[in-house]
């Protein structure tokens, strides 16, 4: 297309059709995704002798990974077809604002544009004895008929890559078979988006940030999954991005080689605290994930409910002196409370909370320094950034909510000054002797709770900076009780705990 008449096409552009168009199919992109979370769901469940066993279940389950992997082929070829579309969107409304610019910049100074775009009838430059004022409008006439033509080029320019990122879109959707002359159904989807015969993995990415690493994952058919969980489950357990269920699946494969390998020590004593208290849970019929396992590093965080699921998630982020093998119980705890106060704020609710030790704490208050926040703090950010990103891959985003308690609220304070925004809803500081910031302000979350105690001197000494003890430090006030102390927030017979249900469920004001 080119030349004034393409010039007066690209004006006329209908660029609301269009936009809407690419809407409609960005729908249908959003909408496969959390479809096919729940196949790969179900097929999981159905690969369970638990659940349904036999040649039945077998061909049940493979049917499903069949289901799983032409989602994910159309989805993949829908999401590069999406982000070129985009592209086509841009540079067409580009072209069209360019070429309505050319034209009425060309039509006011009384001239035309060729094929080219260049211009047609310029008036000549004035001679010697031309008069002053004629020999400037000439001049006038002239510079307005060469940004005329400049702006016919952008225009055409821009046309030129709205054209080559329409056949990019293209090609994607072509090379599955959804566009063409024929009808495609799903045998023929399943055919040419087959898993490779071998069952080998793709490689494990490297170096890839949560968001990169929440992509590739999508991109993977449920067996590939599979097998990439089977093949490095320590390197899969530890990748911030992926989803809860495939942290779950791989970090219990190392619980189990930890208690058949390990020698008797603290790292042993570790992993079976660990493993009593998914037990617990997975013998009560509750949902638990072993989001994170790491027993040389003396790091577990533990979620109780479905984290890929829930609408709302509360991470709980301990203080000093906290262990994996003598404290996650007492965390767990605190974490079921939470979770049912969430419940009673907004009954029905889906809710998870994590019981989060992925930094080692430090040993007590003689052992107070700033080396844990120095990689508890990036280590809290990785956790939210991954937990973010895996979801966005699945639909809506939870309410995530931080809560953190005495040393946990000046890892969160860290965590807020990482590069990058804090992936978090809110943040409860409980107890804190400072967050390392002057100001709720700066620490990144929309939602800033505090609670305090006199009885609590923890609360007041500052040591770590600005804390919801200082009145000017911009938290909303949460209810505590004149004698309460340091270890009672999460108490269910004090108000702080009924409070914090609130915030987790998004419910609460701050009045």
């Amino acid at each position: 297309m080119t030349g004034s008449g393409a010039l007066h096409q690209l004006a006329g552009w209908e660029l609301p059709e269009l936009r809407a168009g690419i809407g409609r199919l960005g729908g249908v992109a959003e909408r496969i995704a959390p479809w096919r979370a729940r196949l790969d769901e179900l097929g999981r469940q159905l690969g369970t002798a638990e659940c349904w066993s036999g040649p039945a279940g077998s061909v049940a389950a493979a049917a499903l990974v069949e289901l799983s992997t032409v989602a994910s082929g159309v989805s993949g070829a829908l999401a590069e077809s999406m982000a070129e579309l985009e592209s086509l969107a841009a540079s067409a409304a580009d072209a069209q604002e360019l070429a309505a610019g050319a034209l009425a910049t060309a039509g006011a100074a009384g001239i035309a544009l060729d094929d080219a775009g260049q211009p047609v009838g310029m008036p000549p430059l004035p001679g010697p004895g031309a008069a002053a004022v004629e020999a400037a409008e000439v001049l006038a006439d002239r510079n307005q008929a060469l940004v005329a033509a400049a702006r016919a080029q952008e225009a055409l320019a821009a046309a030129t890559r709205a054209r080559a990122a329409a056949v990019a879109a293209h090609a994607p959707l072509t090379a599955i078979g959804v566009l063409g002359s024929a009808s495609v159904d799903f045998a023929d989807l399943a055919v040419r988006l087959a898993p490779p015969a071998t069952g080998t993995p793709p490689p494990l990415p490297r170096g890839l940030g949560p968001q990169g690493a929440a992509g590739w994952w999508a991109e993977l058919t449920a067996a590939e999954q599979l097998a990439e969980i089977a093949a490095h489950p320590r390197e899969v357990g530890a990748l911030d991005g992926l989803p809860a269920w495939a942290h779950d699946r791989a970090n219990r494969l190392l619980l189990d080689d930890a208690l058949r390998d390990l020698p008797e020590g603290e790292q042993r004593r570790m992993a079976e605290e660990v493993a009593r208290r998914l037990a617990a849970e997975d013998d009560a019929g509750r949902t638990a994930q072993l989001l994170q396992f790491d027993p040389a590093g003396d790091l577990v965080a533990v979620s109780l409910g479905d984290v890929d699921t829930a609408a709302a998630v509360g991470v709980l982020v301990p203080g000093v002196g906290n262990t994996p093998a003598d404290d996650l119980g007492n965390l767990l705890g605190s974490a079921r409370d939470v979770g049912s106060a969430a419940g009673a704020a907004t009954p029905g609710l889906a809710v998870a909370t994590v019981a989060w030790l992925g930094y080692r704490t430090p040993a007590g208050v003689g052992a107070l320094s700033e080396n844990a926040t120095r990689q508890g703090g990036p280590a809290l950010d990785r956790a939210l950034d991954g937990l973010a990103a895996a979801r966005s891959q699945q639909g809506p985003a939870p309410r995530t909510t931080v809560l953190a308690h005495s040393y946990g609220s000046v890892v969160a304070g860290q965590a807020a000054l990482a590069p990058g925004e804090l992936a978090a809803d809110a943040l409860v500081l409980l107890g804190s002797p400072g967050t390392g910031v002057n100001g709720a302000d700066q620490l990144e979350a929309d939602e800033v709770f505090g609670g305090w105690s006199p009885a609590d001197w923890i609360s007041y000494t500052d040591y770590y900076g600005g804390s919801p003890f200082d009145s000017g430090f911009g938290d909303l006030p949460l209810p505590t009780e004149f004698d309460q102390t340091h270890s009672e927030y999460y108490d269910p017979d004090r108000p702080t705990l009924a409070a914090i249900g609130e915030v987790v469920a998004g419910t609460r004001d701050g009045g």
